[in-house]
């Protein structure tokens, strides 16, 4: 930790190898001190007499006196980041514009296995939109980490057999600049300054709240894995505000050797992971968040950064400080296997015992129900990927995420609709796989409504048919929408469940699916099956024509059947032990 507590004081320590003098600035309401700190190699330090555990503190150094700088390694601030023009503007005092670090005490480690580890169903959660509209939350306690421990809610996560939830950023991020001015704001918080500091909207009770509620979870039975976002900053790009690295440590952004910023990450920065200094900080952040809060593991946000130095790596530094880490390499680790860089998809590249997200799974699958796509290549993803993968898959199976249409929109949106993040319908993905049924958005035909809810259920029952760990967004079981925008990262209320609204047939339906997934344990098994039979709908044996032309197929594993059909839009997974439903 960089503000550490010792007997009648603090000890301050921060990176700044470039500057030429720092200051300590301490807090007490708007009344600033500064210190001036010692160079110790790379760090400056100061010891405070008298500060303790509540003491509000930044930086600031010779490069730019009037930016205050956030402490990279801070664990509390005391409010959230707001975005003003004038945190990027030269020599402009940012005192009254940039949260505070809190000194805090850590708590007691912890030191408890992974409940979850692979191959049951993860939950992605928006922690604010989940509850905003919850009606059995507290009012108090909607939109915030405390709220996914109440009752209501582990019923629920209980209910859709939820093994683990990934809970989208929930560290403290600023809005990109270009998007106060249209009164808009980001609804995802992709967009961290600094990786340890829970947001103080989201976790207004810090570490300790989010201790409680992995601990609430896990009582439950369920895991908790956080979305985290190493691969770049909020500091955006040389226009962007100065909040904290920047004016600290800026060589941890990665540079072309003209000494532009490289974006391999589209938001402005990268992070550096070929710089010591930058995996530090990684590795610190996750020991943080193990020791403190229990999580069970991590996903990564474009991870294919945290492999470059500068082209992927899957012998990275980085991997190998994970693995060998004494805290760190029983967790579980996911994988985004990609980035907008130079060779930046790296699906099924990642090391042997990282899992990673699969999004040839969900287009293959999507094709499929759209008509456009084969059985072969639907029995390929519904087994675990193994043209991917080999023989133990380890993909993450998802038919919709937070990026791109919801499930409802998939199948009722042909193009995207996002206008109203004023880019012009410019932003988001341009060739999603999705379709409409014949009418663009909402419509009142009950023969388009029926088609619609056929394909939606196809495609859940589908996904919990797959081998391996599947992946369902937060709604999606009971018909979330978007109105058709497919990049809702800066539509706020767009994203809040419809909890009273809700299709509850379709959750039943889910929660169904969810029983009968776990009757069947070799679903679960990570291992591709090399025992199954595989018949076409007429019972006969498939031939290899059929796997391009059939419109299904039936699947026989050791304890379940499997129906695929695309003509009748139905999706069968019957446990050996259970008379076959429909």
């Amino acid at each position: 930790m960089t503000a550490t507590l010792v007997a009648g004081g603090v000890d301050f320590t921060v990176r700044a190898p470039r500057a030429e003098a720092v200051w300590l600035c301490l807090f007490d309401g708007d009344i600033e001190r500064r210190v001036a700190m010692t160079r110790v190699g790379d760090d400056w330090h100061v010891r405070v007499d008298g500060a303790g555990e509540g003491t509000r503190y930044g930086f600031r150094t010779d490069a730019d006196s009037a930016k205050l700088l956030v402490d990279p390694h801070a664990v509390t601030l005391d409010r959230r980041f707001v975005y003003d023009p004038h945190l990027r503007e030269p020599r402009i005092d940012t005192a009254a514009l940039v949260p505070k670090a809190i000194v805090t005490a850590p708590l007691p480690p912890l030191d408890l296995p992974p409940l979850f580890r692979a191959g049951g169903l993860i939950y992605e959660i928006n922690v604010r939109a989940f509850t905003m509209r919850h009606p059995d939350v507290p009012a108090a306690q909607r939109g915030t980490i405390a709220a996914l421990a109440h009752p209501a809610v582990i019923a629920h996560l209980q209910r859709i057999g939820v093994a683990a939830v990934e809970l989208m950023p929930v560290v403290a991020w600023i809005d990109e600049r270009h998007l106060p001015p249209l009164g808009l704001g980001n609804g995802w918080g992709y967009n961290p300054v600094v990786p340890m500091a829970l947001d103080p909207r989201l976790a207004p009770g810090g570490i300790a709240e989010l201790r409680a509620t992995v601990a609430a979870l896990r009582d439950a039975g369920i895991g908790t894995l956080l979305d985290l976002v190493f691969n770049h900053t909020g500091e955006s790009d040389l226009l962007g505000p100065t909040l904290s690295l920047r004016g600290l440590d800026d060589a941890a952004y990665a540079r072309a050797p003209d000494g532009r910023l490289i974006n391999d990450a589209g938001t402005g920065n990268t992070l550096d992971f070929a710089n010591p200094a930058v995996r530090t900080l990684s590795l610190d952040t996750l020991r943080h968040f193990v020791t403190q809060a229990g999580v069970d593991g991590f996903r990564f946000d474009l991870a294919t950064v945290m492999a470059r130095g500068p082209g992927f790596d899957r012998d990275a530094p980085i991997f190998a400080k994970i693995a060998a880490d004494p805290v760190l390499r029983d967790r579980v680790l996911i994988a985004e296997p990609w980035d907008i860089g130079p060779g930046g998809y790296q699906l099924g590249n990642f090391p042997a015992d990282w899992l990673e997200w699969n999004d040839r799974y969900r287009d293959d699958v999507r094709r499929f129900w759209r008509g456009d796509g084969s059985a072969g290549a639907l029995a390929t993803r519904l087994m675990g990927s193994s043209d991917l993968f080999g023989d133990r898959t380890r993909g993450v199976s998802f038919v919709a995420a937070h990026d791109g249409f919801t499930l409802a929109d998939t199948v009722a949106f042909a193009t995207r609709h996002n206008h109203a993040n004023g880019e012009d319908n410019r932003d988001g993905h341009a060739g999603e796989i999705a379709w409409n049924n014949g009418v663009e958005g909402d419509s009142e035909d009950a023969t388009v409504r029926a088609a619609r809810d056929a394909d939606v259920r196809a495609l859940l029952a589908t996904l919990f048919a797959t081998r391996g760990t599947i992946l369902l967004t937060a709604g999606d079981e009971f018909g979330r929408t978007q109105a058709g925008n497919n990049n809702g990262y800066a539509q706020d209320e767009l994203l809040w469940l419809d909890w009273d609204g809700r299709d509850r047939a379709r959750e039943s339906f889910v929660a169904d699916l969810a029983r009968r997934r776990a009757a069947c344990a070799s679903l679960a098994d990570p291992a591709i099956a090399h025992d199954a039979t595989w018949l076409r709908l007429d019972g006969q044996p498939m031939r290899d024509a059929d796997w391009q032309d059939a419109p299904g197929f039936i699947l026989r594993l050791r304890d379940a059947t499997i129906t695929v059909d695309r003509t009748a839009r139905t999706v069968t997974l019957t446990p050996s032990d259970q008379p076959q439903i429909a």
